[in-house]
């Protein structure tokens, strides 16, 4: 956890335990979020795109010209509104069951709650992690441009192949209760 966060500038004290939580676990979010919150979480989709990619992504193993689907995704809560999590994502459509591809695209359904649904057996490896300014996202937050958001990526693996890369980012006020 140490070298993944300070290695960004990313100082583990300065982050309450909850985030701490959310920037190192590889379990699915949804879920996490539900339990600290007492609330559902719902998916509410920004974009979502079938694209070929200009640039190769070897976190993913691709080449340019491969396609994937682009989705932009915020975690909400379900009574409150508020929006909780941003989130991209880099899909590779080709290397998941056309069942979870058709439910992914359709459904509005968090990832990690098709993945459970589908039972995916899958490994979670995080490679990065950063503080920025929340910029054009600020206002999904009600927070202004400049404060700080906090952010982590990971790689899904399925079958001992890359399928999935997300980003998952929230203010960095957010989550601070100290337990």
């Amino acid at each position: 956890m140490q070298k993944v966060l300070i290695s960004k500038h990313i100082e583990p004290l300065n982050l309450s335990p909850f985030q701490r939580i959310l920037l190192t676990t590889d379990g699915t979010l949804t879920e996490i979020l539900e339990a600290y919150l007492l609330e559902k979480i719902q998916l509410v989709k920004l974009s979502e795109e079938i694209v070929k990619i200009t640039k190769s992504i070897p976190a993913l193993d691709l080449d340019i010209g491969n396609q994937v689907i682009e989705r932009k995704v915020l975690l909400q809560g379900k009574i409150s509104l508020n929006n909780f999590i941003y989130a991209e994502s880099i899909i590779v459509h080709e290397r998941l069951d056309n069942r979870l591809r058709t439910k992914l695209t359709e459904s509005q359904e968090p990832i990690g709650r098709l993945w459970l649904e589908h039972k995916l057996e899958t490994f979670k490896e995080i490679i990065d992690s950063a503080i920025e300014t929340s910029d054009d996202l600020s206002d999904y937050f009600n927070i202004a441009r400049e404060d700080k958001i906090l952010s982590r990526t990971y790689r899904v693996f399925s079958n001992k192949k890359p399928i999935i890369m997300i980003t998952e980012k929230f203010p960095e006020s957010y989550f601070l209760k100290k337990f």
